[in-house]
């Protein structure tokens, strides 16, 4: 059974940082494709950074020289490290492997004075 489980969101202040965590099970985690997606209230889910299993990233416009997503092969660990946030990235963050369809509950991050 798949399991992606999210942590470290919370409430932040703009121009501050977070650290989100992915943990997943289930999977052979090294040989997987990573990604975050997020969701803000009223749009659609979309896609802010992926990582290949070889450590390839690839960003969204909107968080590009602001966010680094990382892996850990050895702990089956997905990273994504947000800085300069904006209230306009407040949003739930959900982990996933990538083109599989395996998700996590989400976390919240809220980015707000």
């Amino acid at each position: 059974q798949v399991q992606l489980v999210e942590s470290g969101g919370g409430l932040v202040l703009p121009g501050g940082s977070l650290r989100l965590s992915c943990a997943a099970s289930g999977i052979i985690f090294r040989i997987n494709t990573m990604g975050w997606y997020r969701q803000a209230p009223g749009k659609q889910r979309e896609l802010v950074a992926v990582i290949t299993s070889g450590g390839t990233t690839n960003y969204a416009d909107s968080g590009k020289g602001r966010f680094t997503i990382s892996r850990d092969n050895a702990k089956n660990m997905v990273y994504l490290q947000m800085n300069s946030l904006k209230p306009e990235d407040t949003a739930v963050y959900y982990c996933t492997v990538y083109g599989r369809g395996y998700w996590g509950k989400g976390t919240l991050v809220n980015v707000s004075s």
